[in-house]
């Protein structure tokens, strides 16, 4: 808290008109092959029995970091320690006057897509929580929906100049296995040899196993070599997604 300054003469806070704000978060995993997005079923009014991004009111106490992680752990019933391990990056903010039917509410929205989380559980004022199919994930409340489909630009991004999609690989995978996770991410089709080049050649991504019996991984072709996640946490080149509207589905 800042302390120390004076208040210029004259000054009435009561002269503006007074709002919440808020936290909501979009945190993403891979599971079964698809996209999903944690949601939590609203238990009380605007929207009951609709479906959400965890969230809630930031106290007057906390920071917006502070309230996100309080939230994502009471509404979801992961443990304190869990939900303070998780990186959440901040999104944007959401402030139209008309986003919430209570009143003047002001949203900061994080994302995060993380590997390896447990199965949710509803708490706070959320009735229940699960990870639902980001396709799946229509008619949210609030302008959850803008925020989803924000999220999910968002975590595109990451995995274009991160390493963090092997992160959802076994520790010793295949090239075709590292491509499976972009692909679920981003929604497109890649071109298999285009991505190997470009993994291949950029600096620190991944490393060969040396010594490893290469996978068979159910082609009649030459079993797969096997790869384990480099010492880059950034990518460059990054690896950059294709246009959506490519007719060449290629990386």
């Amino acid at each position: 808290m800042v302390t120390g300054i004076d208040i210029p003469e004259g000054y009435d806070p009561k002269a503006f008109a007074p709002f919440a704000v808020t936290v909501d978060l979009a945190v993403f995993t891979v599971r079964q092959a698809a996209l999903h997005v944690l949601l939590v079923r609203r238990g009380q009014a605007p929207f009951a029995g609709a479906w959400a991004l965890p969230g809630g009111f930031v106290l007057p106490d906390e920071s917006a970091e502070r309230a996100a992680l309080r939230e994502l752990a009471e509404e979801t019933g992961l443990s304190r320690e869990r939900a303070a391990g998780l990186h959440l990056e901040q999104l944007r903010t959401y402030s139209d006057p008309e986003r919430d039917p209570r009143m003047r509410v002001v949203s900061v929205a994080f994302a995060a897509l993380v590997p390896d989380l447990p199965e949710p559980r509803g708490g706070g004022d959320a009735a229940e929580a699960q990870w639902v199919p980001v396709a799946s994930a229509v008619s949210l409340a609030f302008d959850h929906g803008r925020i989803l489909a924000d999220a999910r630009r968002r975590i595109g991004d990451k995995l274009e100049y991160t390493s963090l999609a092997t992160g959802f690989c076994p520790p010793e995978f295949t090239l075709g296995e590292l491509q499976q996770v972009y692909e679920t991410v981003w929604g497109v089709p890649l071109d298999r040899p285009n991505f190997r080049r470009k993994v291949l050649a950029t600096p620190g991504f991944v490393e060969p196993v040396g010594g490893a019996a290469p996978r068979r991984t159910g082609g009649r072709g030459k079993p797969a070599a096997l790869y384990r996640a480099g010492r880059a946490a950034v990518l460059h080149p990054p690896l950059l997604r294709p246009a959506a509207d490519s007719s060449e589905g290629g990386c």
